[in-house]
């Protein structure tokens, strides 16, 4: 099999809607299989090690804008950035 074709794949299922395409900033893609919700993530920026978070408060898309612009909003994209445990226990050590 190519990676050409693996991409391929990706790429339809995501278009299917069968799993999510995920890119923090200064990360490569990753797919999940967790569609359908309005989950965020949460990204150590020691050794880049990515977690579900799910929304905070409230229905989906949890954030609302304050000017819409007109755009009828269905998600809402967040990334929280910090340490994950295993890096901040390894730095304190």
């Amino acid at each position: 099999m190519s990676t050409q074709a693996i991409y391929d794949v990706l790429r339809a299922l995501t278009a299917a809607g069968l799993v999510r395409r995920i890119q923090p900033a200064g990360s490569v893609a990753r797919y999940e299989s967790r569609v359908g919700d309005n989950h965020h993530h949460v990204v150590c920026r020691s050794c880049g090690a990515i977690a579900d978070v799910d929304c905070a408060v409230g229905e989906p898309p949890c954030l609302t804008p304050s000017d819409d612009r007109g755009y009828v909003i269905d998600e809402a994209e967040v990334v929280y950035w910090g340490r994950c445990p295993a890096c901040t226990s390894s730095a304190s050590i």
